[in-house]
This record gives structure tokens, C-alpha cells and sequence, in this order.
């Protein structure tokens, strides 16, 4: 049995450790933080009968998935035979320095070093190690364990071998892996999800929509369709002769609509208290954990939903 190091066990690596143990992998689950382990664990031991109750653990019981993983106090025995390592420690460049060149030092030479960073460069932290070319970013879409997609995010001195590994190892894990070429800052999905947000902040700063309305947009429409393609596909299949004959006929609009789209809008300036009082009143502060209830099982109503449509109508 594969085993992985799950190196940080807040949220993010408590969600990957679901998913590893979940595709038959051993994990073991260090923190530097006491009693950080403990609750990773707790809370893994409440959210796996939600999945199994939705056929989320691939026909596994709960206790079985719960089997594989297990905590350790001592970062050097999470590492002791790791074939993976998912970091996931806090968004400081220096912690992140400091914490791979423990992993470096202690990990087996065959094993792959990942870090979970959302913000952060692969090379920013990764420059002064020995072992530099087994690095890289595995970024995840929370929580992995329901959000396949995770970015691959190579250093300008990652081998090629080690991309490689790493998607395999995702692969195998029931993820699919965003196999970057190259680093960029903010990587694919913060810069599109930039992109969207940075035109839902302009449209409502000039009082163009409502903040729901701008919701409705793709809760309703557009995302019912990115839901099961992307944006290539979309307009491949929204021409009749295809995606070139969709850029010959739609390309104008766009080009007309560009100019207007590159102004920012301060998100934290008046802009902020219209879309808060909005929300607010669909929604108030005391609501809020109840409603992340709501999200999290229809996350798992969709994903679920999505495993059967690729069973039942194809990918």
C-alpha cells in the first residue's frame, strides 16, 4: 500500500488526507501544532459517513477508509517511507523555506515533495534545495475530497519525471490534474476565478446588477454548463461548425467589450458594503456556518450526480 505524508493538517490537509486514504493509500497526518492532528481526525471521523452515505468513498465503509489513516507527533515518521508528500502548512514564504528543507533532508529520495499553496511559487521556496527537482505545487480546490481538479504546478527546476509522478499519483487518486508548463503567479483557476470576480465587483461598483442578480447569472446559467465542460468546450459546441467558426462570428463582441473590462475596482472600497449589506440580507452572519452545511452536501449531491452521469452517459 502507497503511503503518503500529509505535512500540515488544518483545513486543507485534512480534506487531501480524506482523499488519499479514500483511493487505498496509507496516510499519516503530522502538525507542528499540538492537538492540530487530533482534530484533523475528529472531524475526518464526522464527515466520512456523509460520503459514504452518498457513495463518495467508491463503495468502501466509512471505517475502512478511516483505517488507513493514522496521526504521528514526530515529522521524520510521517516521512519514513513516504512514496508522496502534501504539504500544507500556512501561506508564509519563509515557513514554507524552513518546512522543505525538513522534507527535503528526511524524505526518501524517490519521494515526491508537493506543497498545497494557493499563492505562492513553487520557486519561491524551493531554489536552495538539494533536492529541488522532485518539487513542485499540488494545488487543490477545497475540499479535494468532492473538487477533483488540482493544479500541477512545476518550478522552473522541477524534473519533468516529477510532473509526471505527481499527476499519475492524482490520477490514481480519482483527481484530475492541471498539468501547468510553466509556473505563473495566482496559476489557472485564481487567475480565471480573478478574472470572473474582478467583472462581478465592476458590474455591481457601477450599478449595473445586484449582487444576486450577478449570482443568478451563473448559478442559473452560465455554471450549469461549466459544471460538466469548460470554457473550450462551450464554444466548440455553442457554433455549428465549431470552436474556430464560434471565434470568427462571437470574436467582435468581445473585442468590443475588452476596454471596459480592464478598470479595477477596489473589492475592499465602497463597492464592499453594497455586496455585503446585499448578502446580509439573504443571508445573516449567524446563517453563515449553517449555509456552508448547505454548500458542503450539495457538493456532495453534484459530485456524486457527476460520477453517475460518467458511468451512465460517458466523460
Amino acid at each position: 500500500m502507497p503511503k503518503v505524508a500529509i505535512v500540515g493538517s488544518g483545513f486543507v490537509g485534512r480534506a487531501w488526507a480524506v482523499s488519499f486514504a479514500r483511493a487505498g493509500n496509507a496516510v499519516e497526518l503530522w502538525d507542528a501544532a499540538d492537538g492540530a492532528v487530533e482534530a484533523a481526525l475528529d472531524y475526518i471521523d464526522t464527515i466520512l459517513p456523509d460520503l459514504a452515505a452518498y457513495d463518495l468513498l467508491d463503495g468502501q465503509a466509512a471505517e475502512t477508509v478511516r483505517s488507513r489513516l493514522s496521526g504521528v507527533t514526530r515529522l521524520e515518521g510521517a516521512l519514513d517511507g513516504a512514496d508522496y508528500v502534501q504539504e500544507s502548512t500556512p501561506e508564509d514564504v519563509e515557513m514554507k523555506r524552513a518546512v522543505f528543507a525538513r522534507l527535503d533532508a528526511a524524505a526518501g529520495p524517490e519521494a515526491v515533495l508537493a506543497s498545497s499553496t494557493s499563492a505562492i511559487l513553487p520557486s519561491a521556496f524551493t531554489e536552495h534545495l538539494p533536492g529541488r527537482p522532485r518539487c513542485l505545487v499540488v494545488h487543490p480546490l477545497n475540499p479535494p475530497y468532492l473538487i477533483p481538479a488540482a493544479e500541477v504546478v512545476p518550478a522552473p527546476w522541477t524534473a519533468p519525471e516529477t510532473v509526471e509522478r505527481a499527476a499519475a499519483f492524482l490520477r490514481s487518486a480519482g483527481h484530475a490534474p492541471i498539468v501547468m508548463k510553466r509556473e505563473i503567479d495566482g496559476f489557472v483557476m485564481n487567475r480565471l476565478q480573478g478574472a470572473l470576480l474582478e467583472e462581478a465587483f465592476r458590474l455591481v461598483a457601477d450599478g449595473f446588477a445586484s449582487v444576486e442578480d450577478i449570482d443568478i447569472g451563473l448559478r442559473e446559467g452560465l455554471a450549469l454548463r461549466w459544471s460538466f465542460m469548460g470554457p473550450f468546450e462551450t464554444i466548440d459546441l455553442n457554433a455549428p461548425g465549431g470552436v474556430r467558426d464560434y471565434v470568427e462570428r462571437y470574436q467582435q463582441i468581445y473585442t468590443r467589450l475588452f476596454p471596459s473590462m480592464q478598470r479595477r475596482v477596489d473589492w475592499a472600497g465602497p463597492v464592499a458594503d453594497t455586496v455585503e449589506a446585499e448578502r446580509r440580507e439573504r443571508l445573516p452572519a449567524a446563517e453563515l456556518r449553517r449555509r456552508a452545511v448547505w454548500r458542503d452536501r450539495n457538493l456532495m449531491a453534484l459530485a456524486a450526480h457527476k460520477r453517475r452521469t460518467r458511468r451512465e452517459i460517458g466523460p
